[in-house]
């Protein structure tokens, strides 16, 4: 019998091993290949924002050197009229979502907001998923019961409808939809009559702070992350409580700062500065707090008002919208959207940055219209530690006219409101 030699029979043992243990070690690599391929676009991505700031920094440096402005010219810009302010706001928030609407719905789907992973974020789920899985968590925990479902349903910057079909779907009934944007009312309305939804249904363009209905319409009056782009943030929720029928529920969902601390009444420089940089690519006025909106819907009528930090709970959802944006195809499609689209995309990291400091949280406001006779102590707002919310040992200054610019200059020419 011909025996193999010893070194031929090595050869094999090593060709033996390598192909029974090659797929392991062939899909490592190729994970730590596309890590590093996404790791190198964010970088990309990064030193463009940076380049970008960089140079907007420095043009605007030189300006002021070679042309000073006017004392009068100043004095122009901080006594423009407040419809100017409000009307440059509304126009800026509309283009944005005319822009970006559409590049949104192709990575991302209907829905135009965060998603929910768990009261401690650490749920792994399908992004999209998790966006539906927000409005039911949120509806879940203002305690809107499908025994009594809502009949009519207001939907205050309804995007492209995904949070209006959604309730529709989950409890029946009808519902509006407002937002600023054209494109965003048009996309909604085709979507939902290529769903079925007939004339149970409409979305149209309309200002949340003077809304065209009557008082006491809708069941549910629902703002999903849209209370950030309000300037007037108690004209806002008073319009919330205006059009809710008595006995019925508002839910407010929205990006704000933190509760100011026992003896502040700002936030530090360095938080305001942070705000400041995220305001201007999202078309965004004066942030509040959760508590801020607790105490305005007490004011306004709202009884057995409660609050949540959901902060934790979105934590992946930032990371997950900056892959998406790092594809190939989708960095094309943000490219080709415009320069408001890129500028909201290349202040994403700050975002994350802000809710890992703190300074960015993600709040939830509820509360049901008080119905005549109700008693006044239902009333009485849950709010958080007393120390998280102590108001200023002095009387707080008035409010400044909306009309007062922010230090940080502003995007084509928005000028920042101061009211909240």
């Amino acid at each position: 019998m011909t025996r193999t030699p010893a070194s031929q029979r090595g050869i094999g043992d090593r060709v033996s091993r390598r192909n029974a243990g090659g797929r392991a070690p062939r899909a490592r690599h190729a994970k730590s290949a596309l890590l590093l391929i996404a790791m190198c676009r964010m970088t990309i991505l990064l030193l463009i924002a940076a380049s970008v700031e960089a140079f907007g920094a420095t043009l605007r440096g030189q300006l002021r050197r070679i042309a000073p402005a006017p004392r009068a010219a100043l004095e122009a810009v901080v006594a423009t009229p407040a419809a100017d302010v409000d009307a440059s706001l509304k126009k800026g928030i509309a283009s944005f979502y005319d822009a970006s609407s559409g590049v949104w719905e192709t990575v991302w789907g209907e829905h135009m907001h965060h998603g929910y992973y768990g009261l401690e974020g650490g749920e792994r789920k399908d992004h999209r998923q998790a966006q539906v899985d927000m409005v039911d968590e949120a509806l879940a925990w203002a305690g809107v019961d499908s025994g009594v479902p809502p009949v009519r349903v207001l939907d205050v910057g309804c995007g492209i409808g995904g949070s209006s079909r959604h309730i529709a779907r989950t409890y029946g009934g009808s519902g509006v939809g407002i937002t600023l944007s054209p494109v965003q009312a048009a996309r909604a309305n085709a979507l939902s009559q290529a769903q079925g939804f007939g004339d149970r249904l409409q979305f149209t363009v309309a200002d949340a702070l003077q809304m065209p209905f009557p008082d006491n319409s809708f069941d549910l009056v629902w703002s999903m992350e849209s209370g950030e782009h309000m300037p007037d943030k108690q004209k806002f929720v008073s319009e919330l409580v205006r059009v809710c029928k008595p006995g019925g529920r508002v839910i407010v969902v929205a990006w704000c700062h933190r509760d100011l601390a026992a003896g502040e009444t700002t936030l530090r420089p360095s938080e305001e500065r942070l705000l400041d940089r995220i305001s201007r690519a999202y078309y965004l006025p004066r942030w509040c707090s959760g508590a801020d909106y607790v105490r305005l819907a007490c004011t306004h009528g709202l009884r057995n008002v409660v609050t949540a930090d959901w902060t934790k709970s979105v934590r992946r959802f930032w990371p997950a919208v900056i892959l998406s944006a790092l594809r190939p195809r989708n960095l094309w499609r943000l490219f080709r959207s415009g320069e408001a689209t890129l500028r909201g995309a290349l202040v994403m990291p700050l975002m994350i940055h802000g809710q890992k400091r703190g300074t960015i949280k993600f709040a939830l406001m509820s509360g049901v219209k008080a119905k005549p006779g109700d008693p006044r102590d239902d009333l009485s707002p849950v709010l958080p530690p007393p120390a998280a919310v102590a108001e200023p040992k002095s009387k707080p200054p008035s409010p400044k006219p909306a009309t007062s610019s922010s230090a940080s200059p502003s995007p084509n020419g928005f000028v920042w409101g101061n009211t909240y």
